[in-house]
């Protein structure tokens, strides 16, 4: 009978550790090892140590993200942040708030058919650009780099809007467009395939810019203050792991997310946006990068006014995690 007392109590310990378990419903925006940071954090038990299981879901597109957290399908959304500033202007009482930032460039790279170690942006002049979806951060930010190399991209290139997300490195490889942005992993497994070659970091071309960050409604944040705070800790402490660990130690950290892909490919992955400086290394989104995005979106024409930082984003529980830690 003692024997069987002693299995009893870590069984009903382990029942009583799954209660206290919070699942917490997250949406992003497409899957990929750009978000390194967060995958980290899942696969290594920084949520499970703040009671969060986190039940994840791909929107494929940063409005269908947004459209399911105003909906109450999710809970948080992970997104480009321009989401909740088109959220904020329409005038929404329950509107979205930004409450923890991951990366802080463009994830994508831009692509052509054969390689060019020499690509120079004028390159684009006259050619077919698979280019993203129109208001989109990604869309957005190709344009700003087009411009920023004296170049129009209304006039000077076929930037193309057509192709939805998800669908645009298979339009690539079946014949459409000169050059594509594309996000990885899929643009190294398609230079791997000898299906396209990467030839420009956009991120790298674009500058400092907030490019995904996590939002809820105000009213969710509100109600769940705790568990927002536990939520922006997991991420901080995996923004702070990928900052101190090799891109072979992050490749392997994030592999079981990526079942398809090769740890070797994973680290070159990594290593691309270890150099690119692509990772926040702390969960704040500053007013500076807030207010270029806004720049980004007003040139794009997608902003007819800016909205204030102080209402779109909320760094309370960025800045009491980093505080604490």
């Amino acid at each position: 009978m003692a024997v069987l007392a002693l299995l009893i109590v870590p069984i009903s310990g382990c029942k009583t550790a799954q209660k206290e378990m919070t699942k917490v419903s997250l949406c992003e925006v497409t899957h990929s090892i750009f978000y390194a940071p967060q995958y980290v954090a899942i696969n290594l038990g920084f949520f499970e140590e703040e009671g969060i299981e986190i039940e994840l879901s791909n929107g494929q597109g940063a409005d269908k993200v947004m459209a399911a957290v105003l909906s109450n399908s999710v809970d948080i959304g992970f997104a480009g942040p321009e989401a909740a500033i088109y959220v904020y202007n329409e005038g929404k009482e329950d509107y979205t708030e930004v409450f923890a930032q991951l990366t802080k460039r463009d994830g994508s790279f831009l692509m052509a058919r054969q390689p060019d170690p020499n690509f120079n942006w004028n390159k684009i002049k006259g050619k077919h650009v698979i280019a993203g979806r129109k208001g989109g951060v990604p869309y957005m930010t190709l344009e700003y780099v087009v411009r920023k190399n004296g170049l129009d991209p209304a006039k000077d290139a076929n930037l193309d809007t057509s192709v939805q997300f998800a669908l645009m490195a298979g339009a690539f490889t079946g014949g459409t467009g000169d050059y594509v942005a594309l996000f990885e992993p899929t643009a190294s497994m398609l230079e791997a395939e000898g299906k396209g070659y990467i030839v420009a970091s956009i991120g790298k071309e674009s500058g400092e810019i907030p490019y995904t960050a996590y939002f809820a409604k105000k009213s969710f944040i509100s109600k769940n203050s705790g568990l927002i705070e536990r939520f922006t800790r997991a991420i901080y402490k995996g923004q702070q792991w990928v900052k101190t660990h090799t891109p072979k130690e992050i490749a392997e950290a994030v592999a079981s997310s990526f079942p398809d892909t090769s740890v070797e490919l994973l680290t070159t992955v990594a290593q691309r946006y270890k150099e690119i400086d692509a990772w926040n290394d702390n969960p704040v989104m500053k007013k500076e990068a807030f207010e270029l995005l806004q720049t980004v979106m007003t040139e794009a024409g997608e902003l007819s006014k800016p909205a204030p930082y102080d209402k779109v984003v909320n760094n309370t529980f960025a800045e009491k995690v980093i505080a604490g830690s």
